[in-house]
């Protein structure tokens, strides 16, 4: 996906996400984040737009300190101005992507074409994993992400943060999942040991495969849905390695 249809499918989903805040109780819990309300959520979700911004506005060579953060973050709003907070960063942040230069040079922390390139795909899923955490807060179905952003927030998830040596997915025997979405062309293989998991573009033998519409698999592999949102072949352990394991930090 280009720069500026990352930041155009950004843009839609903070609005869905502000519109599920905006017509649900803040104290509503959120099911698919069991500590959370939905004021957690929106604020959390807040913070991060306006760290992001800052990188990018100002161009930041190094993350942002403890003291930086809060800065950028700015005073918590009450719960009457929550939701109007949230619009406001997000829109700010749609802004300072869209009109950052294509050659910017500041910190990311996932492989990427370009910082810029990093910082409007790591929004735009942060954005609608949260979205969809929203809608459950409300108790409606979660919206649809489209075939190719689906996959391409597959494809960060396990080719970007799997590997990192902070991720917590490990193996004492080496174990394979493949993902296999039905109405894209990508698929991955995932090797879990006791290294950090490892994935690669193509298909073969694994112990556990799923497969099925790219945003089934978005929701599934973020733990965002249970296991019967996917056909499921092979050793189904594995996904219950991979619900309790695969937990992902936000930088």
């Amino acid at each position: 996906m280009e720069i500026p249809e990352l930041v155009d499918v950004l843009r839609h989903e903070g609005a869905l996400l502000a519109d599920a805040a905006a017509a649900t109780p803040l104290d509503a819990p959120v099911p698919t984040c069991p500590d959370w309300r939905l004021r957690d959520l929106v604020l959390h979700t807040g913070q991060v737009h306006r760290w992001a911004a800052a990188h990018v506005k100002g161009g930041l060579t190094r993350p942002l300190d403890a003291a930086g953060q809060e800065a950028a973050w700015g005073p918590a709003p009450a719960d009457a101005d929550l939701v109007e907070w949230f619009r406001t960063g997000h829109a700010d942040l749609v802004t300072v992507l869209r009109s950052a230069p294509a050659d910017l040079e500041c910190w990311s922390f996932l492989p990427a074409p370009s910082p810029l390139a990093f910082w409007a795909r790591r929004q735009l899923h942060e954005t609608t994993v949260h979205r969809v955490d929203a809608e459950s807060a409300a108790g409606t179905a979660a919206s649809p992400v489209a075939p190719a952003v689906a996959a391409d927030g597959l494809a960060e998830l396990l080719t970007g943060f799997l590997p990192r040596p902070k991720s917590w997915l490990r193996s004492e025997e080496p174990r394979t999942l493949a993902v296999r979405p039905t109405d894209r062309p990508e698929s991955w293989l995932v090797t879990i040991g006791q290294e950090p998991p490892q994935a690669r573009p193509g298909a073969g033998p694994a112990d556990c495969t799923v497969s099925g519409p790219a945003h089934d698999l978005y929701l599934l592999l973020w733990n965002r849905r249970e296991a019967d949102a996917a056909a499921v072949s092979g050793d189904g352990s594995l996904l219950d390695l991979w619900r309790t394991d695969a937990t992902i930090n936000w930088s």
